[in-house]
């Protein structure tokens, strides 16, 4: 993540890359029902939950290109892409978790750095920046973990096919990890240099 200002090149609300964003988010809650249906009595819908992420997927990649191409950046397009985000990760890993697809230490790990981001955020504000912009490290840590969840989903079975998925799914969510944590003790070592300037200023 990045701390710095991206220029807003837009004040509309109603602009095809936040659209998309919205989609996606109301897709979080339909992907965690889909996930959870067999734990209360209903059949498993796993390919349609899958269909609901690949979905978040696509619509990620194309909010943000389609932003930058038609010069449609906008505050509200810049807090809904991390916020979709966000909100993706912790749907699935409750899901899995609650699944018991997901080890609760890896759930975790992963709530842990989203809590640090969370008293990082609170200590920009207090000093008057902006939220911070995702940048390119952000961004591969959660593709590799939304490549990860998916695979993850499709090893709960005892198909040579869950087999398979379960390897790569678990080699996406050791990388996945390590970039999120990665990227969130950057974000905090900036924050720090922007406090520490501001102190020394005054």
């Amino acid at each position: 993540m990045e701390v710095q200002e991206t220029r807003v090149q837009t004040d509309r609300v109603l602009t095809i890359p936040n659209i998309l964003s919205m989609a996606r988010l109301v897709g979080v809650p339909v992907f965690l029902w889909l996930i959870l249906r067999p734990e209360f009595g209903g059949p498993k819908s796993d390919g349609w939950a899958l269909l609901v992420l690949a979905f978040s997927g696509i619509s990620d990649y194309l909010d943000g290109k389609l932003a930058r191409r038609w010069n449609q950046i906008s505050n509200l397009g810049r807090l809904l892409d991390p916020a979709a985000d966000r909100l993706y990760v912790l749907s699935t890993l409750v899901g899995l978790t609650w699944r018991e697809i997901l080890p609760v230490w890896l759930t975790a790990l992963l709530l842990a750095r989203e809590l640090m981001l969370l008293v990082m955020v609170g200590i920009l504000r207090r000093h008057g920046y902006p939220p911070p912009q995702v940048n390119f490290l952000g961004k591969a840590a959660t593709f590799n973990l939304m490549y990860a969840f998916p695979l993850l989903l499709l090893s709960d079975g005892s198909t040579w096919i869950a087999s398979v998925a379960s390897v790569f799914g678990w080699a996406f969510a050791g990388w996945g990890t390590t970039l999120y944590w990665w990227a969130g003790v950057l974000y905090v070592v900036q924050v720090r240099r922007l406090v520490r300037a501001d102190a020394m200023a005054d």
